[in-house]
């Protein structure tokens, strides 16, 4: 067992690199076609993270939706859908989000030390909530979810968390979906915050496929030499089994 698992970023944007834009409504960025793609890529984890703004915002249910991936997986001894995990320092979580549905998935909430009382009773039966130290560190969540046997993360954001996995060189690939319009809006979430990142003009991440989703485009990078050649090659359940 190595001692982080193996990352996976995925994310779709704008034209002008925006994540959201600053309205409550969900901006919906990607197709039926690439959903299905996602949908793929969630049934290949072993455990999909989100930031805690995400579930506050999106409230996602962070499942495998296809019937047949869903009926991959069980042969194999394996839930339906991946472990749900989420990272919060003031633990400002909604036990009725989705993400803590009674659906026989595990669910792991990692912590800030001053917010973990609260939040493990807040969250009881619901999820295992992990004391993550001070000011969670993403390098000591993943060691804790090797522990747990995950050997495939899938990242899905937001911005906090997409930043932190790659100013940090955490991430083995990242998934950047374009979609075919501008948000315009600078009240908007952008695809990043600022920070340094390992990758400049003179250190550029290795370009694996460019690839046409319906109207929008998949681009897929390593990150990391864990990224061999052969990861070019779907993971196995990336088709649809329906």
């Amino acid at each position: 067992m190595t001692d982080r698992p193996y990352v996976v970023l995925s994310c779709a944007m704008s034209l002008d690199g925006y994540l959201d834009d600053a309205s409550d409504e969900r901006l919906v960025l990607s197709n039926s076609a690439d959903l299905d793609r996602v949908d793929g890529q969630r049934a290949a984890a072993d455990a999909i993270l989100v930031g805690a703004s995400t579930v506050r915002r999106d409230d996602p249910r962070l499942r495998v939706r296809d019937p047949g991936r869903r009926a991959a997986r069980t042969s194999l001894g394996l839930p339906a859908s991946p472990m749900k995990v989420t990272v919060t320092r003031e633990g400002d979580l909604d036990p009725r989000a989705h993400l803590f549905d009674d659906d026989g998935t595990e669910k792991v909430v990692y912590c800030a030390t001053a917010a973990h009382r609260r939040t493990s009773r807040m969250l009881r039966g619901r999820a295992t909530v992990v004391d993550a130290g001070p000011d969670p560190l993403l390098g000591c969540v993943l060691t804790d979810l090797a522990e747990r046997g995950v050997e495939r993360l899938l990242v899905e954001g937001g911005a906090t968390i997409l930043t932190q996995f790659l100013a940090h060189g955490l991430a083995d690939e990242l998934h950047l979906v374009v979609a075919p319009f501008f948000v315009g809006d600078p009240g908007g979430t952008p695809f990043v915050r600022p920070a340094a990142f390992p990758w400049s003009k003179d250190n550029r991440a290795r370009l694996l496929e460019v690839a046409p989703v319906g109207d929008v485009v998949l681009m897929r990078y390593a990150l990391s030499e864990r990224c061999a050649p052969e990861s070019v090659s779907p993971p196995a359940f990336s088709f649809s089994l329906s």
